[in-house]
């Protein structure tokens, strides 16, 4: 099953042509990775995807249905874990206990289920310790770590991440690469690191002019 796709899609930001006639299909359970230098439009095609920006041309299907209301969008976000390439884009609460709390408490998930799940989001990064911590005190690793776990909260039928790997020592992004390569979740990485994708090691392509090739 196609679980996301986008057809012929044109983007431009700031006048500035960035994606052009780009074509796309993710297969429920798929893991691909979306490899390109920095300024490639990465970032651009995942936040049309995303609905965050609006396109010039082209359309944008999940699960079969061809995305075109801001309702559309806010049906796939539901689905749809989005780790921001920005970690600081992406936390406002006072505290990391309160950041993992946010999308499931929104969700309707209880109080129970939602302790369990902020138990094992910590546990799974090895960052219990920052459970109760101010947000703006963690270093730029452990926040992306925490922006991580906070979207794992509101148990996503899939992830997209934008530069996951940026802040992590070499420690930490091989924790990251273990998840991402064990969960059965559907998987989007972006990237530019190489060596991040070494370690996942799946279908790559690599967004060049505009369009993708596979790598």
């Amino acid at each position: 099953m196609i679980l996301l796709e986008t057809r012929n899609l044109f983007v431009s930001v700031k006048n500035r042509q960035i994606l052009k006639g780009l074509n796309l299909q993710v297969k429920k359970g798929e893991k691909i990775i979306i490899l390109g230098s920095n300024g490639a439009g990465k970032t651009t095609l995942i936040e049309s995807i995303m609905g965050f920006v609006k396109p010039d041309k082209g359309s944008i299907f999940f699960i079969g249905k061809e995305l075109k209301t801001e309702e559309d969008f806010k049906c796939l976000r539901r689905s749809i874990g989005y780790v921001f390439q920005n970690p600081e884009d992406q936390l406002f609460s006072p505290t990391v206990e309160e950041e993992l709390a946010f999308a499931p408490i929104n969700l309707g998930i209880s109080s129970e289920k939602t302790e369990e799940l902020i138990e094992q989001t910590l546990k799974l990064f090895k960052i219990e310790h920052l459970r109760h911590r101010n947000i703006h005190d963690l270093s730029g690793g452990e926040k992306r770590l925490v922006s991580i776990a906070c979207v794992l909260t509101m148990n996503p039928e899939a992830l997209i991440l934008d530069e996951p790997s940026a802040y992590l020592d070499d420690e930490n992004v091989r924790l990251v690469a273990q998840f991402l390569n064990e969960t059965e979740k559907t998987v989007i990485v972006t990237t530019h690191d190489k060596e991040f994708v070494k370690l996942l090691g799946w279908k790559t392509y690599l967004l060049k002019n505009g369009v993708l090739h596979i790598s």
